[in-house]
Formats: structure tokens, sequence, C-alpha cells
């Protein structure tokens, strides 16, 4: 069941008579054809970006929140790829190049790339820091930042909202709970944004824009799978 447009009746009733010639012949089998088309349809949503919906009556939290939700789905929906963890850390990345402007010292890397195996100290080095982007904290995760803290680097770890017990947690059973600096993402993206828009709506909205671009640029850049790309909409 579904919806088509006038142009494309032609094109169903051709297709109805072609199953039906095949039913005659005894070579249709129903469920084949039925999951054809399901696998057709499941590849066209996953292939469309995300939509990042800039509603005004909506916090900034909620609308990356919203963002991450898209992520989540699709990623239920095409089980073995980490969307949600893809977009977080390159959403990061284009969030500190825009704050590090106009010479951001960033390189940027694939999601799934080893940062131990390119000889990085986390998914972003800057200066001193070693930022660590995941939204399933786990004790290997400790102890990469265990090894940041022993070769004088300060690690931070940016993960999601249920992310942030879990590394805390995880922190304070390794006896690292002062000593590494566990943020909730919505927060660190959306504290950012007021602060470069200088608290103006107008000048708020530049700059997720700009973010946005920056965003998509990475993903041209370092990622083969177009639909990790973000568009922006207004409205509801």
């Amino acid at each position: 069941a579904g919806r088509t447009s006038r142009g494309s009746v032609g094109k169903m009733i051709s297709y109805v008579h072609f199953l039906n010639d095949m039913n005659a012949q005894g070579l249709l089998d129903i469920k084949i054809a039925e999951d054809f088309w399901i696998d057709k349809v499941n590849a066209f949503f996953a292939g469309k970006p995300f939509t990042l919906k800039l509603d005004p009556q909506l916090g900034l939290r909620a609308i990356v929140r919203n963002l991450i939700a898209q992520a989540e789905q699709r990623q239920k929906e095409n089980s073995g790829t980490m969307y949600a963890g893809t977009v977080l850390q390159h959403l990061v990345g284009a969030k500190l190049d825009i704050v590090m402007q106009p010479n951001s010292p960033l390189t940027h890397h694939n999601a799934n790339q080893n940062d131990a195996k390119d000889g990085r100290t986390g998914d972003f080095d800057i200066g001193d820091v070693s930022i660590h982007v995941t939204l399933a904290p786990s004790e290997a995760l400790i102890n990469k930042c265990a090894e940041n803290l022993s070769i004088g680097r300060k690690p931070i770890v940016v993960t999601g909202r249920k992310g942030v017990t879990v590394a805390e947690g995880l922190a304070e059973n390794a006896n690292l709970s002062q000593r590494i600096d566990v943020i909730e993402f919505e927060q660190f993206l959306a504290t950012n944004i007021y602060e470069l828009g200088r608290f103006s709506q107008a000048e708020r909205s530049l700059k997720i824009e700009e973010i946005v671009n920056r965003y998509n640029d990475i993903i041209n850049e370092v990622e083969s799978d177009p639909s990790l790309l973000i568009e922006l909409a207004s409205g509801k």
C-alpha cells in the first residue's frame, strides 16, 4: 500500500500485468517480489540525508537531540553501521573547526579509523588535549585516557546523556574521576553555539548553518556514505 503520482499510474498498471503474466506461467513468488521492493524502499530512505530542523520554539539541545535520534533510528534499521557515533564525531570536529577559526589545527579521519594506528592520542588532538568522542564509553576508553595522562595530556570524553553516567562510573572505578573531564554532547555543542552566536537568534542560526556546512564538507572528505550528510530545515 502507498501513494503514487499520476505519472506513475501507467508504470504501475504495466507492472501489475507483468506480475499477472508471471503468475499465469507459474513463475511468480509474491514473497520475493515484496522483499525486492521493501529492500528498494529501505535503500531509498537510507540514502536520504539527516534533517536538522531549526525550530525556534525548541532549545538547541532538543534540536541536536532530534538529529542524533534520527541517526540512532537508522542504525536500528541498518544493523552493523554506526550512524550515530559517526555523526557525533564529525559534528564535534566541525564545531571545533569553527571554534578554532581561522586556522584550525585539526585533521579529520574516517570514523572507523583506529586513532592509535594513526599516531593519535584521541579522536582529536589539540594542544595538550586529547578528545575522545563516543556514545558507548568503555573500560578500553578509560585505559586510553590513562595513557593520555601518563604522557602529560588532558583527556576529555564527549558522549551522550546516558554515556556521561557510564563514563564517570568507569573513571571512578579506575581512580581517575578527578582527572578526566566527561562532557555531555548536547551541552558541548549548544553552549558553543550560544556563545559563537553572541546570544542572538539570527547569529545563532548562522553559526548552526556554518557548523552543518563544515560537517558536510568533512563527510565528503573522509566518509564514503552520502546518507551521513545533514540538510537544514526551518520550522517544526
